[in-house]
């Protein structure tokens, strides 16, 4: 008869600890146990302790050591059983930590959010609101930046629990908003950061149709990516004069204020607004046009708070989210009413 309850599971797995697995994937990840030892900032004997039980004691489990010797210098050689071993730690790990996270995310002892680059002002000023709140808590407050193409993924995952961001809107694809609960700041669309002259490029605006006869500046993914995509295909590249294709916003207004490039940079309007004010001081100097989607379908920019459904309603009012949420939504408001 199976045995049900603890008393299913081996003496010998249940003397198995969590550091033993840590050990375990180091050693896969590194190649040897010297080099786990390294890593963990131990010393090379307690590694190849914990290593010599875990195969005497999954080889009799399993009948195949997890771990083979290939000699001095070599990289130790991990069985089929040691590969499956290494996933399942790997696994039984991860879920030990996210279970451990969650339970103080629910009880409001940690609270982990992001932003990107542009919108981490909003954030901190709203953060410094509940400070003292956090502070009589006990609140563990994780701020990360976040790049605007991993917003959705951050929350999806469970990494970040609130982000400041901006995403783009397809006309039509709006339900890719569903999962989430938003705090909408503005929605709007494209510009032209440019040192081409009046005569080549005069403004105050210009169509979307007439990009394919600039020379342009575009981000390799992310926000403009979206865009030049509803408009032109995933082809995009192909129907544009692309200039210069950067990773970061402030390498293409390096190039176009030394000149090195003469073009236009596509940018969301609120950099463009920015840029225009003095705030932006990296893209001083250059002209600002809008772009009119004249092609496509109507895409926007979505700037805004964003966090996963349902994660609010499942916690008191005076838990860290909403407190931060409550935060963020009074200066949204207080931003439309002095428009």
């Amino acid at each position: 008869m199976a045995l049900s309850g603890p008393q299913q599971y081996p003496t010998e797995l249940l003397d198995t600890t969590m550091d033993q697995l840590r050990t375990l994937l180091s050693v896969h990840e590194t190649g040897t146990a010297l080099a786990a030892a390294r890593q963990l900032g131990r010393e090379q004997s307690s590694v190849q302790k914990q290593l010599d039980t875990m195969n005497r004691t999954f080889g009799a489990l399993c009948g195949e050591a997890l771990v083979l010797k290939r000699g001095r210098g070599k990289d130790v050689l991990f069985t089929p059983t040691g590969e499956a071993l290494v996933d399942l730690a790997r696994r039984t790990l991860g879920q030990w930590k996210d279970g451990l996270h969650d339970a103080r995310r629910r009880l409001g002892r940690t609270l982990s959010v992001g932003s990107t680059r542009y919108t981490l002002g909003f954030l901190l000023d709203a953060v410094e609101r509940v400070s003292d709140a956090y502070e009589r808590r006990g609140v563990d407050l994780k701020v990360t930046h976040v790049r605007t193409g991993d917003l959705f993924a951050k929350l999806r995952s469970k990494e970040l629990d609130l982000v400041c961001g901006s995403v783009v809107v397809t006309e039509g694809e709006e339900a890719e908003l569903d999962p989430y609960e938003v705090i909408e700041w503005r929605r709007s669309g494209l510009s032209l950061l440019t040192n081409l002259t009046g005569d080549r490029l005069p403004g105050p605006s210009v169509g979307a149709s007439a990009l394919p006869e600039l020379p342009l500046v575009v981000s390799a993914g992310g926000l403009i990516g979206r865009f030049l995509t509803s408009w032109y295909g995933p082809d995009y590249r192909q129907q544009l004069s692309i200039a210069a294709e950067i990773e970061a916003a402030h390498y293409g207004f390096e190039l176009l204020r030394s000149g090195v490039v003469s073009g236009a940079m596509l940018v969301t309007r609120g950099i463009a607004e920015a840029a225009e004010s003095g705030s932006l001081p990296e893209a001083g100097g250059l002209r600002r046009l809008d772009v009119v989607g004249d092609v496509g379908p109507r895409t926007e920019v979505l700037v805004g708070v964003f966090t996963r459904r349902g994660d609010r309603d499942s916690c008191d009012s005076g838990h860290p989210l909403n407190l931060l949420w409550d935060a963020l939504a009074k200066d949204n408001e207080r931003w439309w009413l002095s428009r």
